[in-house]
């Protein structure tokens, strides 16, 4: 038996991959009702034999780690569609894949739980840069900005 291999689309991924960090700027919200900054860093790398991706995250403020999350990226072929499971230090645990699609430079995933809606997209920019935003909204028409960051991706160490 011939074991599959990762189609364009799981392939497509990669551009997560790598060591990234940045700034985070939170507008005034339910979130953060004065607003705020912090850093933010992930490192995202291929499993599975390249199906799928882990993305392991820390956020920090006055130089304190004060927020945590784990995600796994991947592709399902019979949905049409990327999937993202995601768990962090607030304690909630997936009920479901935040569902995302691909248009241009950009992922942008979307979910829907007791909280309201929320929205997420990557962004890719030229220089290795990539932008990330979070948005809620009860409706889902109406969206609030809850979070945005701009990261760079480290360079490769040379072998």
């Amino acid at each position: 038996m011939q074991m599959p291999r990762p189609t364009k689309f799981h392939k497509k991924l990669a551009a997560l991959a790598g060591d990234w960090t940045g700034d985070e700027v939170f507008p005034p919200s339910h979130w953060e009702p004065k607003g705020g900054k912090a850093k933010g860093r992930y490192k995202t790398r291929a499993i599975a034999g390249g199906f799928a991706f882990v993305q392991d995250y820390e956020q920090s403020r006055g130089g304190k780690v004060t927020f945590t999350g784990h995600g796994v990226f991947g592709y399902d072929v019979q949905q049409n569609c990327y999937l993202w499971h995601w768990t962090d230090s607030m304690g909630g645990m997936p009920c479901t894949a935040t569902k995302g699609q691909w248009t241009k430079n950009q992922i942008v995933w979307e979910n829907e739980g007791p909280m309201g809606r929320s929205r997420y997209t990557h962004t890719f920019l030229r220089g290795g840069k990539l932008g990330f935003k979070i948005e809620a909204s009860q409706d889902g028409v109406a969206w609030t900005v809850m979070m945005e960051g701009l990261y760079t991706k480290k360079a490769a160490k040379k072998k």
